[in-house]
């Protein structure tokens, strides 16, 4: 991959969320149960993962062309 399409993907948007204490509590109790070290790359994933679902799911519509792709570089 080139330097510029690197720059592309590079993760420069920030997001927050915020989680009720049970909610923080089950994550963690997954994060330890499953040895995950990285909780913001669980959790990017995690949103991806139904992100990404959904569009399958969806697609076709009538009005929609051209399919998502999250990872396509103009």
């Amino acid at each position: 991959m080139d330097q510029k399409k690197d720059e592309k993907l590079k993760r420069t948007n920030r997001t927050t969320i915020l989680f009720n204490q049970r909610e923080k509590e089950a994550i963690n109790l997954y994060c330890e149960k499953y040895k995950i070290r990285n909780k913001s790359k669980f959790i990017r994933e995690a949103i991806l993962t139904e992100v990404l679902q959904r569009f399958d799911k969806d697609y076709p519509t009538l009005f929609e062309f051209e399919k998502p792709n999250l990872f396509y570089i103009k």
